[in-house]
């Protein structure tokens, strides 16, 4: 029987970070639907609850393929010039017919890795950083979209436009897709090789590849799954269209899906985070969106509000992070209750001591 003296006391499970946006969700719902309220609408009727899930849906495939190079220390901004590109791709190999929609669909897997091949292999072969990599990328894809596609392009079949518009109850097709890539992306990060090893290249580099891990694969594998989560978004943009849309490019997903990131609770510098907050994070935007046009707020302060949220809510998780302590208690045996034990040596402190982040508690959560 252990006596009074040594009993330790019993520590409080600490909300996650993950668990943080989700508890966040549910409060910007619950004042949404209050705020709804007094201007006489429904914020959880079935009209809004699709339009919520329908602006999801786009920026979500956008936001799960940036969480993956942000998770290894990278950024993608050509995202929104792939979706343009994407689109057209998609409605140009249909052409219409629906005999062809798998080959379109094929061929914009195809282009959109391809882009992130390239990608992956300039930011880690040339050692170009990611933010101009991607920048100049997307700058030559919009330069041949503005020189090459003056407006709408090609034609999606009707039973291809089924994706954008059919809804399964209250939850349309496509936010049912992006749900399902968003399980995807968390099995694999979670589960695979590949997905520890992103997770450690993007808490340290140096000491991912003195572990023995080739620190360029992870980074060019996130940049092609990036990218084809973008062309996802240019297949749905397609279906609902009807058509390609070169100007898909200025509607801001590159940004904004950072920002769903970020909000999500993965950490800019990577090594932290996962895609089941950034689900979590599309939808708070989503819901922000929907409670602001009920509200009729004008369409820049909506933006200042939005910006407010997303530095706030990186703020409090930054404000975690640096408020956990720094030591843990080494041994588990005897010695009382004190957590500091006698003096003695302290840990070595070279480069292969203790530096690098523990991946499990990295993941889907803060950093430890």
């Amino acid at each position: 029987m252990t006596a009074a003296g040594t009993a330790r006391p019993r520590r409080i499970p600490r909300l996650g970070t993950t668990g943080m946006v989700y508890a966040a969700l549910v409060l910007i719902v619950a004042v949404g639907a209050a705020l709804a309220a007094t201007r006489g609408h429904n914020l959880l009727g079935t009209a809004n609850v699709v339009d919520m899930l329908t602006r999801s849906s786009l920026l979500g495939f956008v936001a799960i393929g940036q969480t993956l190079v942000i998770l290894c220390r990278s950024l993608d901004l050509s995202v929104g010039y792939v979706m343009a590109l994407c689109s057209i791709v998609a409605a140009t190999t249909m052409a219409g017919d629906p005999a062809r929609i798998g080959l379109g669909i094929a061929a914009v897997l195809a282009v959109s890795g391809l882009i992130g091949l390239a990608n992956g292999l300039v930011v880690t072969k040339l050692k170009v950083n990611a933010f101009i990599a991607t920048l100049g990328m997307g700058l030559i894809i919009k330069g041949y979209l503005d020189t090459q596609f003056a407006g709408p392009v090609g034609e999606v079949p009707a039973a291809f436009q089924a994706f954008g518009y059919t809804r399964i109850g209250f939850v349309p097709l496509s936010t049912a897709v992006m749900l399902g890539v968003a399980v995807a992306a968390v099995l694999f990060l979670r589960r695979t090789r590949t997905g520890y090893h992103i997770y450690a290249v993007g808490g340290d580099a140096d000491v991912a590849r003195m572990s023995g891990i080739r620190v360029d694969r992870p980074v060019i594998i996130a940049h092609v799954l990036c990218s084809m989560a973008a062309g996802a978004a240019g297949l749905l943009i397609a279906s609902r269209f009807g058509t390609g849309s070169s100007l898909v490019y200025s509607s801001g997903y590159d940004l904004e899906s950072i920002a769903a990131v970020v909000l999500g609770g993965t950490y800019l510098m990577g090594g932290s985070g996962g895609a089941a907050g950034t689900v979590a994070g599309v939808l708070i935007l989503a819901v922000l969106d929907t409670v602001f046009n009920i509200m009729a707020v004008d369409p820049f302060f909506k933006d200042v509000l939005r910006g407010v949220i997303v530095i706030a809510a990186v703020a409090i998780y930054a404000r975690r992070q640096f408020a956990r302590p720094l030591s843990r208690p080494r041994f588990a045996g005897g010695g009382g209750g004190s957590t500091a034990g006698p003096p003695g040596p302290q840990p070595p402190s070279g480069p292969g001591a203790e530096q690098q982040p523990p991946l499990e508690a990295a993941r889907e959560g803060g950093r430890p």
